[in-house]
């Protein structure tokens, strides 16, 4: 009659492995930082399990019974599949996926850095480019980490993630070179009242990140651009901001485009808060990587300094009143 097997445990087959590979209860112990007498207990659990002998013992000798002979190449089948497994479910083999929105942006700079500390992790780059798609990754689990502006996100999204603010990046604006207030080397905000910005408006993928835009731009008479389809890489935001002659809000991290000129705003400056973003109750030393690479880098450049004449959102310095 079939016995069956669908509770015998991984510890009693590998107490056979050890005991069939050394014939030696001693070593086999050894070999399994276990007492001698809980190896023997287990291999006669095992036994009795099975309803087979699976050594012959003597005083002086240990062999596999013939049944034991049988067993072997499935026990080792077995344990070699639960490694396998364990290993598929061990953190540090799994990649960490990680959206940094952009190639130039804080997000990247410090996965660079957590790269460079900790070479023996694979974190694998997204470009997402707005943390309101992102946070749909990370629920979906499509996606472990990125970065942005959380005080952007409903509610109900942010209860399903943990977050840590890492930068408050200033804010710029994104001209096109023959633009006059190109010439300046920052531009103050009055300067561009009654002036059009694209901000992402359309793509709700960064509906964040064009939230913080109409609030900055209704404090400052600043009109937003209409809504436009989501953009999508660099190449065709290039191609598009020449064919619309678009000024762009944008942060200090921003790709260099031909023919157009960064600048600074000033007078007050705008921040944009940047926090690492991820799913909650991940645990993964890749995380744990960018949490301290973030928190280096934020030391080394002030990247958390908060001038008192800067401008923030009301949400946003309530989320962030602590930090």
């Amino acid at each position: 009659m079939p016995i069956a097997l669908r509770d015998v445990e991984p510890r009693l087959l590998r107490a056979f492995a050890a005991v069939a590979e050394t014939l030696h209860f001693t070593r086999a112990a050894g070999r399994l930082y276990v007492a001698q007498q809980a190896l023997s207990r287990d291999i006669r659990r095992l036994e009795r399990e099975l309803g087979a002998e699976l050594f012959s013992r003597t005083t002086r000798q240990v062999r596999l019974t013939a049944e034991g002979e049988r067993l072997l190449p499935y026990a080792r089948r077995v344990l070699a599949a639960y490694d396998d497994m364990a290993a598929a479910a061990d953190p540090r083999t799994r990649p960490l996926l990680v959206d940094v929105g952009a190639r130039y942006s804080t997000g990247q700079r410090i996965l660079d850095a957590a790269r460079a500390a900790a070479p023996e992790l694979e974190l694998v780059a997204r470009f997402h480019s707005g943390l309101t798609g992102a946070a749909a990754e990370i629920a979906a689990g499509r996606l472990d980490v990125s970065f942005g502006r959380v005080a952007g996100l409903a509610a109900e999204t942010r209860a399903g993630l943990r977050h840590e603010l890492v930068r408050l990046e200033p804010m710029a604006v994104l001209l096109p070179s023959a633009h006059p207030l190109a010439a300046r080397p920052t531009v103050p905000l009055a300067a561009l009242a009654g002036e059009t910005l694209y901000a992402a408006d359309g793509n709700a993928a960064t509906a964040e990140w064009t939230d913080l835009a109409r609030e900055l731009f209704a404090a400052h008479d600043i009109r937003l651009a209409a809504p436009f389809p989501e953009i999508d890489g660099e190449a065709e935001f290039v191609r598009l901001v020449h064919k619309h002659g678009w000024s762009v809000l944008a942060t200090t991290e921003f790709a260099p485009i031909p023919a157009m000129t960064l600048r600074p705003l000033t007078d007050p400056v705008p921040l944009s808060p940047v926090s690492l973003t991820w799913r909650r109750g991940l645990h993964h030393p890749g995380l744990s990587a960018l949490r301290t690479a973030a928190r280096k880098l934020a030391g080394d450049h002030d990247w958390l300094h908060h001038p008192q004449d800067a401008w923030l959102p009301e949400a946003d310095r309530a989320l962030h009143a602590s930090t």
